[in-house]
Order: C-alpha cells, then sequence, then structure tokens
C-alpha cells in the first residue's frame, strides 16, 4: 500500500479499476482495507473493500477489492500529503508483511507503492529505501535497482531497456568511494540476469562512464581505467556481451534506438534521469538479486498530488504487468 499520506492507495485503487491487471494476475493488497476505502471513495469508484486475514482463496475482480490487514489502526490518523511517523511505520508494516508472504511462497510477487523515505525514518526504520529493506529481509548482499521501460516508440530494443545502478541511495560525494571492481562487476552480472529473465536471450550491457567523456584518457579522472574497464574484462570473460566503459550522455542514446538492452550507470541520477526523461509514466522498477519478484512504480509519495483525486495510474499498471510475466517466467 505504501505511505497512507501518499499517492499510493490512491493509485492502487485506480489500477484496480482496470480490468487488465485481472487479466495478468489475482491480485490482494497488503494494507489497511479502511484506507483502501478512502482511496476508492475518492476517486468515486464502485469497489467493494474487504478485510481477508490471508491471500489463499481470495477472489479478486474489478468491483470487489481483497485486502489483507497488515497496518495497525495509528496510519488511519495519518495527516494526509506530509511526513509523518505513522505513515513511515504504515509503509514499512505492509511491506514487511508483503515480503514475508512472498519468501512463503504464498504470493508470487509484490508490487510496492511509494514510501517516504523520512518518515520512514521518523518511524524508527532507518533504511535508504524499499530496495535495501528488503535486501535484508531477504538475507542478500548482491541486489541492485533497475529501472526499466517495455519496447515501444521510444525505446527500440526487443526486451525494451533496464538500467541498473552501482550505488543507489547515497550523497554523490561518497559515489567514489562506494565503486570498486567488485560492486561494478556484480550488478554487470544482475543486468545479464534481469534482461535474460525479461526474455532477451543474448542481452548486450553496456556500461557508463564514470566522468565526463569516459574520463578523456585520464584528464578527468581515473575510475575508468582503474575500475570499471577491469570489471568489464572480467564479465567478457564469463561470457557476457558487454561493452565499456562508454560517456554516459551518449551511451543511453545508442541504448535507446537498441543498441544496447541493458546499462549499468554508476550512481543513482546517472541511470534514473535519461530514463525517466524516456518514460516518466511507463517506467518500472525492479529489484534485482532477490529470491522474490519485486517491482515498483517508479515515482514517490507525490504530496503535492496525494488526496486530490488527480494521481496517474499508469506505472502501477506497469509495474503490475511487469511483475505478472516475472513471476510466470519463475515457475519451474
Amino acid at each position: 500500500m505504501g505511505d497512507p499520506a501518499g499517492v499510493g492507495p490512491e493509485v492502487i485503487a485506480r489500477a484496480w479499476s482496470d480490468e487488465r491487471i485481472h487479466g495478468w494476475c489475482r491480485p490482494v493488497v497488503i494494507g489497511h482495507p479502511e484506507i483502501m476505502h478512502r482511496a476508492v471513495k475518492l476517486i468515486g469508484a464502485e469497489i467493494d473493500v474487504v478485510e481477508i486475514s490471508q491471500p489463499e482463496g481470495a477472489a479478486p475482480k474489478p468491483s470487489l477489492m481483497p485486502c489483507l490487514k497488515s497496518v495497525a489502526d495509528s496510519a488511519l490518523e495519518t495527516p494526509p500529503c506530509q511526513t509523518d511517523a505513522r505513515g513511515g511505520q504504515a509503509a514499512y508494516d505492509a511491506l514487511v508483511a508483503a515480503a514475508r508472504l512472498a519468501l512463503a511462497g504464498r504470493v508470487r510477487a509484490i508490487v510496492t507503492a511509494p514510501l517516504n523515505k523520512a518518515a520512514l525514518w521518523q518511524a524508527g526504520h532507518e533504511y535508504p529505501g524499499h530496495t535495501e529493506l528488503l535486501a535484508e529481509l531477504c538475507g542478500v548482499r548482491d541486489f541492485a535497482m533497475m529501472l526499466y521501460l517495455a519496447p515501444d516508440e521510444q525505446v527500440r530494443g526487443p526486451a525494451g531497456l533496464g538500467v541498473i545502478h552501482v550505488t543507489l541511495h547515497t550523497a554523490l560525494r561518497r559515489v567514489f568511494d562506494q565503486l570498486s571492481s567488485d560492486a561494478i562487476l556484480t550488478k554487470i552480472r544482475l543486468a545479464d540476469a534481469a534482461m535474460r529473465g525479461l526474455k532477451q536471450a543474448a542481452p548486450r550491457i553496456g556500461v557508463c562512464a564514470l566522468n565526463p567523456h569516459a574520463g578523456e584518457e585520464g584528464l578527468f579522472g581515473d575510475e575508468e581505467r582503474r575500475l570499471i574497464a577491469p570489471a568489464v574484462e572480467l564479465a567478457r570473460r564469463e561470457g557476457i556481451d558487454v561493452d565499456g566503459p562508454h560517456p554516459a550522455d551518449t551511451l543511453l542514446v545508442r541504448a535507446r534506438a537498441g543498441e544496447f538492452d541493458g546499462v549499468v550507470a554508476m550512481y543513482h541520477d546517472q541511470g534514473h534521469i535519461a530514463l525517466k526523461l524516456l518514460g516518466f509514466h511507463r517506467a518500472v522498477n525492479i529489484t534485482l538479486g532477490l529470491p522474490i519478484v519485486r517491482t515498483s512504480v517508479a515515482h514517490g509519495t507525490a504530496f503535492d498530488l496525494a488526496w486530490r483525486g488527480v494521481a496517474d495510474p499508469s506505472s502501477m499498471l506497469e509495474a503490475v504487468r511487469v511483475a505478472s510475466l516475472l513471476a510466470a517466467g519463475r515457475v519451474k
């Protein structure tokens, strides 16, 4: 459900009204039934929200929303459109409940609505975001965030375009200390595996440089020669079709045209800005390296739009669609 102060409940309600999701999967909401009832009322939809105690046996349909209550009633007092510890706690509780269901095999995938990182910290949960919290819950160390766009007139690759980040939710000044050849190699491997999971049999991976003009032969930095190029060479020896480091500004142009299926970016905004310019409302966040399927919307809580009845559910719809495809691919 995400943070109840944000757009999460509304985009879920709007997506629920779209009959396509009921063809993709059998959805169940993890959160608080009353908050979802408020969101349904906000958009004027004819959907009955029904509290359930377990996901098995739920019978969702466009007019009926099963909601597994995993959030305390204190969430009902969360003030809309602002940072509050009660909203952070509600988002945390819903996420933990969903992850545990997925780890137990009781749901096939989880799709998360946005949380507010400051509210999460106010509630005492000091994680940079969903990705790091899920990695801890799943007990994994090698993980990554991938922003993904399905193929269309903007993205010409046959499997779409995925952008994976070596560093993520950290201050820019700390990126240089967190980069290593090992970290870059891990993300190249995850990028290759992720694009194969999205039905690209032999994905081609491009790796971004860190510095302008890929360091210009060391004039603007030596990270390309010292850290990135060795990781690329090691990945090639493993049989991965990877090339780089390339200047980030031109690499993303080439990837959009279909030359690369996946791109490894060195830091958050290097990858996020480009992909969101290509398709902000269609982008999906996929967590790589987990033993479960997790996708998310590619936007935040949007307090400036929340509870006004104007939120766009496009990213939520696409996140559900991609999660359904990934879950189907995990069937042995």
